[in-house]
């Protein structure tokens, strides 16, 4: 039996067609991503330390990539000037209660000394006047004093008891502590006082910046010695409760979603996946990012989750690194 070349090339190429058929089903087929994993990224939000004051960076005791403690010192601008004003406002609080103090006590000792010296030389002139008015008055009524004289003794004895009466009121005068307005016109001096140095200190303490949560010292912004202008950041801080894993879902899986829903999460480099929390599901549609190659998924509307790893795995993150999340965890 005699075949041609043209029947024996189509004998050839006709399995040769399926094999390459089927391959190529088997390639794609693998190459296709499961529905259930989304591409995503390690997104971070910073913490931007800045003083509302300027003035020249004095002190930049981190660096960049230092994990730092609560409470840690981030830097110090210089604070010369408000130092000062600190002084100046502890001495304006100490002269307000001195004298409010001063207030009310009354007078000086001395001078109360000095009244009730002259109360006694009153009284005393007092006592004498009287006893000269009884004695003239029992010659006078024995005809034996002229009235004239009579008269004159009663009103030397009536002037030095106005005399007594009126030291004595400015004994009790004395004593007494400054009328109530002026009290309260120094009680206020007062608050004012306490309150421009209560501002003082605040000024002060922002020239002094520490680090309002531990995190890592992502990045520096200023060099020892350079001016910073007031509210400009210095150190940019992330902290691990600031790292979250943001994807995107097409709208036909938004419905099984929910905050408080557990994803599997797996990275270049880990064995093992990781979970994370869902914290947040956006409202709205937008096209998948192009930072997303999902051939899938890139010419639909979706929507972009975010979920929150713990505090321990979330530290060893870093932002911008790419994700596979799986919607639905093995056990759960």
């Amino acid at each position: 039996m005699n075949i041609s070349a043209a029947d024996n090339c189509k004998m050839i190429s006709r399995p040769g067609k399926l094999c390459f058929l089927l391959l190529f089903l088997f390639i794609s087929s693998c190459s296709e991503t499961p529905t259930d994993y989304f591409q995503g990224y390690v997104e971070g939000e910073y913490v931007l330390v800045a003083s509302p004051l300027a003035g020249r960076l004095e002190s930049l005791p981190v660096s960049r990539g230092q994990n730092v403690p609560r409470g840690e010192p981030l830097f110090v601008l210089e604070h010369a000037r408000e130092q000062a004003a600190v002084s100046e406002a502890e001495q304006g609080v100490a002269r307000a209660e001195n004298i409010l103090a001063d207030l009310g006590k009354g007078k000086r000792p001395s001078e109360i000394s000095a009244i009730e010296a002259r109360l006694q030389q009153a009284r005393t002139s007092y006592d004498l006047s009287r006893d000269e008015f009884e004695r003239r008055q029992s010659l006078f009524r024995t005809d034996s004093l002229p009235k004239e004289e009579f008269d004159r003794s009663r009103t030397e004895m009536e002037r030095n008891a106005s005399l007594v009466a009126e030291v004595n009121a400015e004994l009790e005068t004395a004593r007494l502590a400054a009328r109530s307005d002026l009290l309260d016109a120094a009680r206020s001096d007062l608050d004012a006082a306490k309150a421009r140095l209560q501002q003082a200190r605040w000024q002060l303490d922002q020239k002094n910046q520490a680090a309002p949560a531990a995190g890592l010292v992502f990045d520096t912004f200023f060099r020892e010695g350079e001016f910073v202008p007031a509210a400009y950041p210095v150190v940019s801080l992330l902290p691990p409760l600031n790292i979250k894993i943001r994807f995107f879902v097409p709208e036909d899986l938004l419905g099984g979603l929910a905050v408080g829903k557990k994803v599997s999460v797996s990275l270049d480099g880990r064995p093992a996946p990781l979970q994370a929390e869902i914290t947040y599901i956006s409202p709205r549609a937008e096209y998948t990012p192009p930072v997303i190659y999902s051939r899938q998924t890139r010419v639909k509307l979706v929507f972009m989750i975010e979920a929150v790893p713990d505090t321990e795995t979330a530290a060893a993150l870093h932002p911008g690194q790419p994700v596979d999340v799986r919607l639905e965890l093995p056990n759960g």
